[in-house]
C-alpha cells in the first residue's frame, strides 16, 4: 500500500497586496507566484508576461563562440558532418533541429540515432568507427556526449572534429575533498552545466541547447532569427516538457511560446500525431505533450527505433505522416501493456522479499524489456515514494534506469557507488547505468548503506498554496489562473485546501465508476465538486462522514453552453 501523503502549507512571506496591485492580479495569484520562488519585479514580470524577447543571449553559453566558426567553416567547405543524438523525445527533437538547420545552411550532413539495445545510450566507439569509414569529418553530439571521454578521444585520434552539445551533469571525481570535473577532449562543448559557463539558466533540455546553437548558426549565415523561431521553437518546447525539465525561468517562456506555435504548426508529423491522438491543436497544453504526444514519440525508441519518430518530424507528405503517427501510437499502446505487466511483477518482487525494508529500491527484472525500466521505476517511485532502480538483462551487461525523489540526488549517489558500475550518467532525479550481474547485490547494499535519508524524507509531501474558502472563488479568479500557465514540473498547478466541508450529495458516474459528482458546502456556501478516482472506494471512505478536508483546484465547467463554478478534488482526508 502506498503511504498516506503529508499535507504541508507554504508559509513564504511577501507583500501580497503590493504585488497584486502592481501587476493587477488577485492576492491569491500573488501568493502563488511567491510560493514558486519568483521574487523581484523583473522576475515577476517575466513570469507573468515574459515573451521570447526575454530569453537569454545564446552566445552566453560557454564555447558557443568557439563552436560556430568551426561549424561555419565545415559547412562552407562541404566537409561531411554527422549528428549523433539520443533515442528519447529530447534526443530526437535535438537531432531534428540540428539536422534541419544545418541543411538550411547548405551543410553536407546526416544524422545517426543509437539503437537503445544494440548501441546503448550516447555516442560509442562503434558509431565513431562507422563515421570514420563513411568519411565523416565532424561529429556533433546532441543530448549526449558530456560523459563520453574515451569515445571522443578515440574520434580525435582518428582525426575527426567533435562538437558536444548536451545538458546532462558533467562527470566528476571527488579527491582530497575537492570535486574535479572530467570533460571530454572535444573541440567545443556547449553545455550550460559546465564550469565557467556564464549562461544564467542551467535547466535547458538537450533540444533547447541545440536550438540555441541554431540561433547563433543562423546569425553567422545571415539567416533571420524569426525563421529559426518559427520552425524550431515549438520542437524545443515539446522536448522541454517531454524530458520533464523544470518549467521555471527561461524554460517557462520557451514552453509558453512553443505552445502558441503548436496551435498552428506547419510540421505535418505533429499535425498527424495530434489528429490520431484526437487532440485539437487549439487546445494543446503541456499535459498533452507530457502524457500523450511525448509517450508516442518515445515509443519508437523504446520498442523499435527512434528513427521512426525522427521520420515523423521530417515527414512532408500527409499520407506518410499519418502512417508513421499510427505506427507510433500502436507502439505506445503495446508499451502501456508491457509496462503494466512489469510493474505488477516488480511489486510482487518487492513485497515478497526483504527489499521492502530498503530505503533505496533495486529491482532486477531479467525478462523485462530494457527500454521500460525507467517507466517502471517511475511507477514504483510513485507507489512507494522511494528512489528506485529497475535493472534488466542486456546483451552484454545488466542495464538499469533510476527515478528519484527530491530528497535523494541520484547522480551524486551513483558517484559514491561507482566501483560497482561499468557506466552511468544522468541527473539528480533520474539516471541510467550498466553493471555486471555479480555486482547487483553489492550495488544494492552499497546504495542503502551510503544513503542518508530520514524516515520523514520518505513521506511524500503535498504542498498547499493557501486555504481558499468557497466564498472567495469567482470566475474572475479562475480565469486569472491562465496567467500561471504552463503547468508542469517546477511550476505545479496550484493546490488549495479547505476543511470542515460537508458532503450534501454524491453520485458515482462512468462505465468504470471512476467519477464522483457531488455537492459540497463550507461556511454556508455551496459548490459543485468532482473527484476522478475509484468511485466505490470514495463512497466507502466517506460513508457516514459529516465533514472532511480536501485539497482542490477550482475551475469553470462548461456543459451544454452553461458555465458553472466547480472544484476538482485532488486529495481528501476523512
Amino acid at each position: 500500500m502506498k503511504q498516506r501523503k503529508k499535507w504541508m502549507i507554504y508559509s513564504k512571506r511577501a507583500n501580497f497586496e503590493e504585488i497584486a496591485k502592481t501587476y493587477q492580479v488577485d492576492k491569491v495569484i500573488a501568493r502563488i507566484i511567491r510560493n514558486r520562488d519568483v521574487i523581484g519585479e523583473e522576475a515577476i514580470r517575466r513570469y507573468l508576461y515574459g515573451t521570447k524577447e526575454d530569453m537569454y543571449d545564446p552566445f552566453l553559453l560557454k564555447d558557443m563562440e568557439k563552436a560556430i566558426p568551426i561549424l561555419k567553416e565545415k559547412i562552407l567547405t562541404k566537409k561531411k558532418i554527422r549528428i549523433i543524438g539520443d533515442y528519447d523525445i529530447d534526443g530526437v527533437s535535438s537531432i531534428y533541429i540540428l539536422l534541419t538547420a544545418f541543411q538550411r545552411c547548405g551543410a553536407v550532413v546526416d544524422g545517426e540515432i543509437p539503437h537503445r539495445i544494440k548501441d546503448g545510450y550516447g555516442i560509442n566507439e562503434g558509431l565513431i568507427q562507422k563515421a570514420s569509414l563513411d568519411g565523416v569529418d565532424t561529429i556533433v553530439t546532441c543530448d549526449n556526449g558530456i560523459s563520453a571521454v574515451s569515445q571522443i578521444a578515440y574520434a580525435k585520434s582518428l582525426g575527426m572534429t567533435v562538437i558536444v552539445t548536451d545538458h546532462h551533469e558533467v562527470p566528476y571525481e571527488d579527491t582530497d575533498g575537492k570535486r574535479h570535473y572530467i570533460l571530454p577532449p572535444a573541440d567545443a562543448i556547449v553545455n550550460p552545466k559546465q564550469e565557467g559557463c556564464r549562461y544564467p539558466f542551467k535547466g535547458l533540455c538537450g533540444a533547447a541547447v541545440a536550438y540555441k546553437l541554431v540561433l547563433c548558426l543562423y546569425q553567422a549565415f545571415g539567416r533571420e532569427k524569426a525563421e529559426a523561431e518559427e520552425e524550431f521553437l515549438e520542437i524545443a518546447a515539446m522536448a522541454t516538457v517531454g524530458d520533464v525539465m523544470d518549467l521555471q525561468d527561461e524554460n517557462r517562456i520557451l514552453v509558453k511560446e512553443g505552445l502558441k506555435r503548436f496551435q498552428h504548426t506547419h510540421n505535418q508529423g505533429l499535425r498527424s500525431l495530434m489528429a490520431i491522438c484526437q487532440i485539437a491543436p487549439e487546445t494543446i497544453s503541456s499535459y498533452h505533450i507530457g502524457f500523450i504526444i511525448g509517450p508516442c514519440l518515445n515509443a519508437g525508441g523504446r520498442l523499435d527505433t527512434a528513427k521512426r519518430a525522427l521520420a515523423l518530424l521530417q515527414a512532408e507528405e500527409k499520407e506518410t505522416a499519418d502512417n508513421l503517427a499510427g505506427e507510433l501510437k500502436a507502439l505506445n499502446e503495446s508499451r502501456k501493456k508491457m509496462t503494466a505487466d512489469g510493474v505488477e511483477q516488480a511489486v510482487k518482487e518487492i513485497e515478497s522479499s526483504d527489499q521492502k525494508e530498503d530505503k533505496v529500491l533495486v529491482v532486477y527484472l531479467p525478462d523485462c524489456h530494457e527500454s521500460l525500466a525507467g517507466i517502471i521505476a517511475g511507477r514504483l517511485r510513485e507507489k512507494y515514494y522511494k528512489p528506485v532502480f529497475v535493472l534488466t538483462k542486456g546483451e552484454e551487461y545488466i542495464k538499469g534506469s533510476g527515478r528519484s525523489i527530491e530528497e535523494y540526488s541520484m547522480f551524486d549517489e551513483l558517484v559514491k557507488s561507482k566501483e560497482y558500475l561499468v557506466k552511468f550518467g544522468g541527473h539528480p532525479m533520474a539516471a541510467g547505468l550498466s553493471l555486471e550481474e555479480k555486482n547487483i547485490v553489492p550495488f544494492r547494499k552499497s546504495l542503502n548503506e551510503r544513503q542518508q535519508m530520514t524516515e520523514d524524507d520518505l513521506i511524500e509531501k503535498v504542498w498547499i498554496d493557501t486555504r481558499l474558502p468557497f466564498g472567495y472563488i469567482t470566475e474572475e479568479l479562475v480565469e486569472q489562473f491562465a496567467l500561471l500557465l504552463p503547468f508542469g514540473k517546477g511550476n505545479e498547478k496550484p493546490v488549495f485546501a479547505e476543511r470542515n466541508v460537508k458532503i450534501l450529495y454524491r453520485q458515482v458516474l462512468g462505465i468504470n465508476r471512476n467519477v464522483v459528482r457531488m455537492q459540497l458546502e463550507s461556511e454556508g456556501i455551496r459548490m459543485e465538486g468532482v473527484w476522478f478516482g475509484e468511485g466505490d472506494m470514495f463512497l466507502k471512505e466517506t460513508e457516514g462522514v459529516n465533514t472532511f478536508s480536501i485539497l482542490f483546484f477550482p475551475e469553470i465547467n462548461t456543459y451544454r453552453g452553461n458555465r458553472t463554478l466547480q472544484i476538482r478534488i485532488l486529495e481528501y482526508q476523512v
